[in-house]
C-alpha cells in the first residue's frame, strides 16, 4: 500500500511551506530517509524526506507552490500501486478531510495553482484566516488587511506581505494638505510697508503698478547619464527576510555600541591543552563555547539584558537561549539557538554549537531552532574582521559581537613595572537596545564577560 507525504508541521507557529525544490520526480526510485524536496518557510528552508522505500509514484503540487501543514503533497509505494487522484488534507486524528476546493491534478511538470484552503488563528474580513503574528502586527500599525495583497494559501496575508506592505507605505509620500487660502491684505498691512505708514486710496490708485520681474531662464537639460552595463541579481527568500529583519530592527530599537578588549591567553591555553581531547570524543571544538559560557555567566549577574520590550514593560527572561549567527555564505547568514544554554558544559555546548552549524549550512534546520532567542552572538571574526558594530536580533536586548582572536604587543603590568608583551587580543562589541539599558549597565555587563574570559580556569 502507498505510503503519504504529507507537508509536515515545522513548528509551533509555522501553518504552511512552500515547495522550493523537488529533489525527486515521479517514477524515480527514493530510499527511506532520503530527501525528496525542499520546503521554505518565513524562516528557514528544510529538507523532507521519504518517509518509506518505493517509487515516487505521485507529486500533487509542483514547485513555488504554497502549502499548507497536513496536505498531501506526494505519495511513495511500489510500481503500479493505485493512488489518490486528488490531494486532501490528514487530520491529527489521521482522518482524511477534503480540500475545499481541490485542483485538478496535472502532471508535475505542468504545475499545478495552489488549493485555496484558510489558515488558522484569525480571519481577515471577508477573507482568509491570518495567523496571531500578522493579526498583532496589523493592529500595531493601524492597517486594514483587506488592502494587502496576500502570497499565502487561498490568498492569506503572511508576515512578509505585511512587511513588505508597511515598507511600501514608508516610501509613498504622504499626502501635504493644501495650505488654507488667507485672506488678501489691505496694501499697508503688506510686508515692508512700515507700521506707521498708511497711503490714501487717491495715492494708491495713482501708484504705477509693480513690473511683472523676468520670467528665469529655462535651465539646460542635463546631460544623459551613460548607460552602465550590469545584472540583476535574484532575490532568495533569505535575503529578503534578511533585509526585512534587519530594517525593522533598526526601525524599532536604538542601537548604541560599547567596545571591550580582552585578553585571551587563558582561554586560548586551555584550548590548546583540550582540542585534541575533545577531538577524540568526536566533538570539535572552537571559540564560540567560551564565548557562550562567559555571557551567560555575565547574564546572569546582569539579567536586564537577557529581555525584551514591551509596552507592558520590560520582559527578563529566566532561562538562557542564546541565538548564534552561522554564515550561509552567499546566501546569507542564520541564527539557530541554543536553548537553556546555561546547563551545557564546554564540551555540551562544542557539540550543540558544531551541530547546529552543519545542519544550517545543510538546510535541516526546523523553524523552532531558529526561534525563541533571549541573547545572540555573532563571530563576525572568523572572516578576519577586528570588530563591527551588529544589529539587534530582535526582538532581543542586546547582541554581542566576536572579533578575530590575533597576537599583538600590549603593555602588562609585572612586578618590575610596566613592559611589553605579545598577548592573543580580542575586541568585544555589545550593540544593545537604549530603550532597556544605558550605557553604565551595558559596561557592566561587558566586564563581567571580560573578566571571565581572562580569568579561565
Amino acid at each position: 500500500m502507498p505510503t503519504q507525504v504529507i507537508m509536515p508541521q515545522l513548528g509551533e507557529s509555522v501553518v504552511e511551506g512552500k515547495i522550493l525544490r523537488w529533489l525527486k520526480r515521479e517514477g524515480e526510485p527514493v530510499r527511506q530517509f532520503e530527501p525528496l524536496l525542499e520546503v521554505e518557510t518565513e524562516k528557514v528552508t528544510t529538507e523532507v524526506t521519504a518517509p518509506a522505500d518505493g517509487v515516487l509514484l505521485k507529486i500533487y503540487f509542483p514547485e513555488g507552490v504554497t502549502v499548507r501543514a497536513g496536505t498531501l503533497i506526494a505519495m511513495v509505494g511500489q510500481p503500479g500501486e493505485p493512488v489518490p487522484e486528488r490531494p486532501y488534507r490528514v487530520g491529527h486524528g489521521g482522518e482524511i478531510e477534503p480540500l475545499e476546493e481541490a485542483p485538478a491534478v496535472a502532471p508535475a511538470a505542468a504545475g499545478l495553482p495552489p488549493a485555496p484552503e484558510p489558515a488558522p488563528a484569525g480571519r481577515r474580513e471577508g477573507g482568509p484566516r491570518i495567523s496571531p503574528v500578522v493579526a498583532k502586527m496589523a493592529a500595531e500599525y493601524g492597517i486594514d488587511l483587506s488592502k494587502v495583497p496576500g502570497t499565502g494559501e487561498g490568498g492569506r496575508v503572511t508576515k512578509k506581505d505585511l512587511l513588505a506592505y508597511i515598507e511600501r507605505m514608508k516610501l509613498q509620500p504622504a499626502g501635504v494638505p493644501a495650505a488654507p487660502q488667507e485672506a488678501e491684505l489691505p496694501p499697508w498691512e503688506q510686508p515692508g510697508t512700515g507700521e506707521l505708514f498708511r497711503p490714501t486710496e487717491e495715492v494708491l490708485r495713482a501708484a504705477p503698478a509693480p513690473a511683472a520681474p523676468p520670467a528665469p531662464a529655462a535651465p539646460p537639460p542635463p546631460p544623459a547619464a551613460p548607460a552602465m552595463p550590469y545584472e540583476i541579481l535574484p532575490l532568495t527568500s533569505i535575503r529578503r527576510a534578511i533585509a526585512e529583519h534587519m530594517v525593522r530592527s533598526k526601525h524599532t530599537s536604538p542601537h548604541v555600541t560599547t567596545v571591550f578588549e580582552v585578553d585571551m591567553s587563558r582561554v586560548m591555553a586551555h584550548y590548546e591543552a583540550n582540542r585534541a581531547a575533545f577531538e577524540r570524543e568526536g566533538v570539535r571544538l572552537t571559540l564560540t563555547p567560551y564565548f557562550i559560557m562567559a555571557a551567560v555567566a555575565a547574564l546572569k549577574a546582569y539579567p536586564i539584558l537577557n529581555s525584551t520590550w514591551t509596552e507592558e514593560g520590560i520582559r527578563v527572561y529566566k532561562v538562557y537561549h542564546i541565538g548564534v549567527a552561522v554564515s550561509l555564505g552567499e546566501e546569507g547568514l542564520i541564527v539557530p539557538v541554543i536553548k537553556n544554554a546555561d546547563t551545557y558544559s564546554l564540551i555540551g555546548l562544542a557539540r550543540a554549537v558544531h551541530d547546529l552549524a552543519e545542519r544550517a549550512r545543510k538546510r535541516q534546520l526546523k523553524p523552532d531552532e531558529v526561534q525563541g532567542s533571549t541573547f545572540t552572538i555573532t563571530n563576525h571574526g572568523v572572516s578576519g574582521s577586528l570588530f563591527a558594530t551588529p544589529i539587534i536580533n530582535q526582538p532581543n536586548c542586546a547582541i554581542l559581537g566576536v572579533g578575530r582572536v590575533h597576537k599583538r604587543p600590549v603593555v602588562v603590568e609585572t612586578p618590575q613595572g610596566d613592559a611589553l608583551a605579545i598577548r592573543p587580543m580580542v575586541y568585544l562589541t555589545l550593540t544593545f537596545d537604549h530603550r532597556i539599558i544605558d550605557g553604565a549597565q551595558a559596561d557592566a555587563f561587558m566586564s563581567k564577560v571580560k573578566a571571565v574570559l581572562e580569568n579561565w580556569t
